[in-house]
């Protein structure tokens, strides 16, 4: 197995909805805001060569969306998903799984592409995976997260028949070496991929953990949906995590690519920072 980082670009998100009822006086100083409150945020995808599997995680905010969309997320940074596969010797059509850990736009945006005036997947020869649950909260969504999941970048992947689902079930097996955790807390559903490399246990945190600024227990994103049920998800995770010396790959920290955590007087706090080429 081999694991390429798939950096797809950076944007801005309110620091106030990313820290919730933490003060910005605290949150500040691990991300700093802009004169708008906004901070950078990364869209960090992972990339998994396993045998003649070609396994990409999430796929970022794409650019099929219109100019006001994207006004609000002041995207910025040189990177691109073509470009970092293109980096990494790829390119989308060798793509075989697309794993999407859930269905908002920064996580699934860059699935589905404009063609002429059709959407179709960005990756044609490539099985999308997602869950039953998530998919029928995603596509029936609730007012509150209703923005956070655009048709376009959802129903071309089940129209295109290319989109199956995993079972909703703790620890279930994707691949050898490669497991799902699934968490509730943030949106309904979210799957975690779990994996064994070079005898380390990673796992891709997507939003239970989007930066390091995040470890605390009461760091918790306005975005989610049921934040008690976060606070729970994270507490058993983050322990667990410091128990088995797991490393956490982030998706969101626009400086930390992957980070170990720690037992402290104070609860779990962060260990150390890294890359995967540091393994």
């Amino acid at each position: 197995m081999k694991l390429h980082t798939i950096d797809t670009g950076l944007f801005k998100l309110d620091g106030g909805a990313m820290f919730g009822v933490v003060p910005k006086t605290i949150w500040q100083k691990t991300n700093p805001a802009d004169s708008n409150n906004m901070c950078t945020w990364a869209m960090r995808c992972l990339l998994i060569e396993d045998g003649d599997r070609l396994i990409l995680i999430d796929t970022g905010i794409g650019n099929k969306q219109d100019e006001k969309f994207f006004s609000h997320y002041y995207l910025h940074g040189d990177d691109t998903l073509d470009k970092s596969l293109a980096t990494k010797g790829f390119k989308r059509d060798d793509i075989t799984d697309v794993f999407l850990t859930h269905l908002h736009f920064d996580h699934v945006g860059g699935a589905v592409i404009r063609e002429g005036d059709r959407l179709v997947p960005a990756f044609k020869n490539a099985v999308y995976w997602s869950n039953e649950k998530h998919w029928n909260w995603a596509v029936y969504p609730n007012e509150r997260e209703k923005a956070s999941f655009i048709k376009d970048n959802i129903m071309p992947l089940q129209e295109s028949g290319q989109l199956k689902f995993i079972k909703e079930h703790e620890g279930i097996e994707f691949l050898d070496n490669i497991k799902v955790r699934f968490a509730f807390g943030h949106t309904d559903a979210m799957m975690l991929p779990q994996l064994i490399y070079k005898e380390h246990t990673i796992v891709y945190a997507a939003d239970l953990l989007p930066s390091v600024g995040h470890i605390p227990l009461p760091y918790v994103m306005s975005y989610d949906m049921f934040p008690l049920q976060t606070l729970k998800e994270k507490k058993t995770f983050l322990d667990e995590a410091a128990e088995k010396n797991y490393i956490l790959y982030l998706e969101h920290d626009a400086v930390n690519e992957c980070c170990t955590v720690q037992q402290t007087d104070k609860g779990v706090r962060l260990k150390e920072t890294l890359h995967l080429t540091d393994l």
